[in-house]
């Protein structure tokens, strides 16, 4: 058994060994550069993907979208009943080797039901789902049903004509058109998006009726300005258009460029909500509710106290509930700027042109679409005309028959042998083969006098016919006023009304929006340790005594507005701005917001004063431990940007020992280690705008001395005041008198 099994061994080897002598090359390591990889392996890859499944061509159609419409038009589904849809998807498998997954897919998007196309080809019936939701699904294909489309009979006109190529399918089992001879530019007339490798494609659509009378005043004269009947591009979910007249015409020139889409609302007074009823073509209604729940968590948006999708048979409705008191203009004004409410359709009108891909703009792609149509014609024309050539020579031989009828049938009975049938009619009657063939192959019923003269009467006609047919071939003008006819045609039977509503006037992105920020008047509080309150007048009457923690006391009292603006200096010499309003009201017995947790300051950093302001008019005054004295106009804290934090606030060499804000210059009373105090009139420095500056000597200290508070001056505070003020700075000050001797040296 060992033996038999080393045996099996070596018949195994042998034969690896013939396969690998019998394939060049295999088994073995080969180096390649990977250009070459690139070029042998990837670019027919790239190849394929490109013209066969992402780029739509000159009928407006990608081959996925064709197999499945002719398919279906060869089911004979332009007229009568819907059928199910799995039945379409597997009879599309005989063109389409894709799967039945990617087929069904293809049925959506073309499908009314979905709401995806201006003009949807298919009829559908059941769920197949929303373009504007991304969360409702279609149903399986065994529950839908569809057929044809009325419009989809102008994809197929004359299509058995030879008006179109047609190629074997995957297995050579039937043949597919390679393009359907569409009487009007569908191509523009559908938004289409694909994506290929290296390239994409992005097509807009535009309103029919528009797009048909463009068509015709480029065929009557191809310099014609189409921005007179095309307005602009029109979408199936409505929404607003605003119009950039530059973006437009860079879109119409090159076919590529983008232009934005904006919702359209309603204001219910009664309920208090605002109901969003159509959506830019480039978004989803739930990308839109998650965006605004995300900025409402984020303290951004205020004004909305609840969203929700009611989405319904009727169609899309986004409601959103609104506090009392708000400017819905405002508020929608802000969801514009921040939401998907508002986007951007890119356009790239990228189209396989004889199999190449271009990008071309809309006047260039009509007269492209105007060259295909034409030769679509000429083709259609040729075909009619040949078979009416065709019918003429057979009825021009039957004519002669009429001469004696007698004789032919004569010739027919005499005549032996069945093959020798047509030689004799040939000879008897000076008619060519074809001719003898028609003639021998009528019914004996037929051989009377009434059928002939009936049959060829047509001859005349026939050949006015192929006399003006000959003349439609010679005659560009002629073809043209045929394609015009038909563009005419299309748009009367099939032309709606615009949904895309364009705005000339708006306000753009550069605008600064205002927020709609309750106006109140407040009382704020700010303890030394860092807690802040915002407090109404009502509440403060109920309870006036705050509460703090222990050891812990207010060290700053401000009536102000709810609108206004706050700035919390740092121990570590910054500053973060904040928004009064982006405080919650509270009430006396809280302890308030811990400011640097909720400003999200450095680890072990704290604010130690508080500004309020709502025009940053006056100044900041930065008094240090060496008897320095900065003084910083507040304007110079003003950003254009809304940012939070500023670093370098005030100057960081010296240790800080009190900061002030004035509106107005006033006198201050400093007060240093040494006993002594100084009266200083802040109008005696002159401001800066650099928030660092190290300031200039005010009070001169003794060695080992400090300036260790600063307090507001008022009038009776000092028996003779006039003892320490100065005319010059810096200066020591004065220790003081006798009478002033039970004033207390306050601290910060």
């Amino acid at each position: 058994m060992p033996k038999k099994k080393k045996t099996d061994e070596i018949k195994h080897n042998d034969n690896e060994l013939d396969l690998r002598t019998h394939i060049s090359g295999a088994g073995e390591i080969v180096r390649q550069d990977i250009t070459d990889t690139l070029e042998v392996n990837y670019m027919p890859y790239a190849m394929s993907v490109i013209m066969s499944r992402a780029i739509p061509e000159i009928d407006g159609f990608k081959p996925s979208h064709r197999k499945l419409l002719y398919t279906m038009y060869k089911m004979g589904l332009l007229n009568g009943p819907t059928i199910k849809s799995a039945n379409i998807v597997g009879r599309t498998m005989q063109l389409n080797p894709h799967g039945d997954q990617a087929i069904y897919e293809t049925m959506i998007r073309l499908a009314r039901g979905n709401e995806a196309l201006l003009h949807p080809y298919i009829e559908s019936k059941g769920n197949f789902g929303k373009a504007y939701s991304r969360d409702m699904k279609y149903a399986a294909s065994r529950y839908t049903e569809a057929k044809l489309a009325p419009i989809s009979a102008e994809l197929f006109r004359d299509i058995g004509k030879d008006t179109v190529d047609f190629v074997p399918n995957y297995d050579n089992s039937m043949t597919e058109p390679t393009l359907f001879p569409v009487t009007f530019p569908s191509v523009l007339v559908n938004a289409n998006t694909g994506i290929a490798v290296g390239m994409a494609s992005n097509i807009c659509s535009f309103n029919l009726g528009e797009i048909c009378n463009t068509t015709v005043e480029l065929i009557k004269n191809p310099d014609a300005d189409i921005t007179e009947t095309l307005r602009a591009p029109d979408f199936i979910g409505g929404a607003q258009l605003l119009y950039d007249k530059d973006a437009m015409s860079e879109i119409y020139r090159t076919g590529r460029g983008s232009f934005r889409l904006r919702a359209k609302y309603n204001y219910d007074k009664t309920n208090h909500c605002i109901d969003i009823y159509e959506i830019p073509a480039t978004t989803t209604s739930e990308a839109i509710i998650d965006k605004i729940i995300e900025l409402a968590r984020a303290g951004k948006i205020k004004e909305i106290s609840d969203i929700r999708d009611e989405t319904d048979k009727k169609g899309l409705k986004i409601t959103i509930d609104v506090k009392r008191g708000t400017d819905p203009d405002k508020l929608m004004k802000k969801l514009f700027k921040t939401t998907p409410l508002e986007d951007s359709f890119g356009c790239n009108f990228n189209i396989l042109i004889a199999g190449t891909p271009r990008v071309l703009g809309v006047k260039d792609l009509l007269l492209e679409w105007i060259a295909f149509r034409t030769e679509c014609v000429n083709r259609r024309v040729f075909f009619d005309l040949s078979k009416a050539k065709e019918e003429l020579h057979l009825l021009e031989g039957l004519q002669k028959i009429l001469l004696d009828i007698d004789k032919a049938i004569s010739i027919i009975r005499n005549t032996e042998e069945e093959d020798q049938v047509v030689y004799n009619l040939m000879i008897g009657f000076g008619i060519d083969e074809t001719q003898a063939k028609y003639v021998a192959e009528i019914k004996l019923k037929h051989l009377n006098r009434e059928y002939i003269l009936r049959h060829t009467e047509k001859i005349q006609n026939l050949r006015e016919s192929i006399e003006d047919m000959e003349d439609i071939l010679s005659s560009k003008s002629r073809v043209k006023k045929i394609i015009v006819s038909e563009l005419k045609e299309v748009a009367e039977k099939y032309d709606k009304p615009r949904r895309t509503k364009i705005i000339y006037e708006f306000e753009t992105d550069s605008e600064p929006i205002e927020e709609d920020i309750p106006d109140y008047p407040v009382t704020l509080f700010f303890t030394k340790e860092g807690y802040f309150k915002k407090i109404t007048p009502q509440s403060l009457r109920m309870s006036s005594e705050q509460k703090v923690k222990e050891g812990d006391e207010v060290v700053q009292t401000v009536e102000t507005q709810n609108n206004s603006e706050l700035l919390f200096f740092t121990d570590k010499c910054q500053v973060y701005k904040a928004k009064t309003s982006d405080f919650a009201d509270t009430k006396a017995s809280a302890l308030g917001s811990f400011v640097a947790s909720d400003l999200e300051m450095e680890p072990d950093e704290n604010a130690i004063y508080m500004v309020n302001t709502s025009d940053y008019k006056g100044y900041m005054l930065f008094f240090f431990e060496n008897g320095k004295v900065a003084k910083v106009d507040l304007a110079s804290y003003i950003t254009k940007t809304n940012r939070k934090k500023l670093i370098k606030a005030y100057c960081e060499k010296f240790p800080l020992a009190a900061i002030r804000y004035i509106r107005e210059d006033c006198e201050l009373v400093l007060r240093s280690s040494s006993m002594r105090i100084l009266l200083l009139n802040t109008g005696a420095i002159t401001p800066k705008t650099t928030k660092d500056t190290q300031g200039v000597s005010v009070m001169t200290q003794k060695k080992n001395h400090r300036l260790i508070s600063v307090e507001d001056y008022t009038e009776g505070m000092f028996a003779k005041p006039a003892r320490y003020r100065t005319r010059n700075l810096p200066a020591a000050g004065s220790t003081p008198g006798t009478e002033d001797s039970g004033v207390q040296l306050s601290m910060i």
